[in-house]
């Protein structure tokens, strides 16, 4: 099973970016779909972007398209969530996800057996 680190969740202010970076360890990078998902206090989890195997297709929900971008970087078996133009609603734990697959990416959370620690990201002024 592959192992997930997130990183660089923190405080930012509206209209601000971060970028949240996830390492995997201990499997073959390239054999999963990638995506990200968050959750916020007394919410369900919520499907936030994916991205396929080989990076060519991504996915996005309406909620962050046009402001976030996944990418991922097989050399260095680490996925990215560059995030722009934050609202205070953004703000959540967000979850590194890996699903083992050929086909699309998929949005929804059963299809991933595999889950980072989570990194909180605060939109506040």
């Amino acid at each position: 099973q592959v192992q997930l680190v997130e990183s660089g969740g923190g405080v930012v202010q509206p209209g601000g970016s971060l970028r949240l970076s996830c390492a995997a360890f201990g499997r073959t990078f390239s054999d999963y779909n990638m995506a990200w998902f968050r959750q916020a206090p007394g919410k369900e989890r919520e499907f936030v972007a994916a991205v396929s195997r080989i990076g060519v297709d991504t996915y996005y929900p309406d909620s962050v398209k046009g402001r976030f971008i996944i990418s991922r970087d097989n050399a260095k078996n680490t996925v990215y969530l560059q995030m722009d133009s934050l609202k205070l609603e953004d703000t959540a734990v967000y979850y590194c996800a890996a699903e083992r697959s050929f086909g699309a990416p998929s949005e929804f959370d059963y299809y991933y057996n595999a889950w980072g620690q989570g990194t909180q990201v605060t939109v506040s002024s």
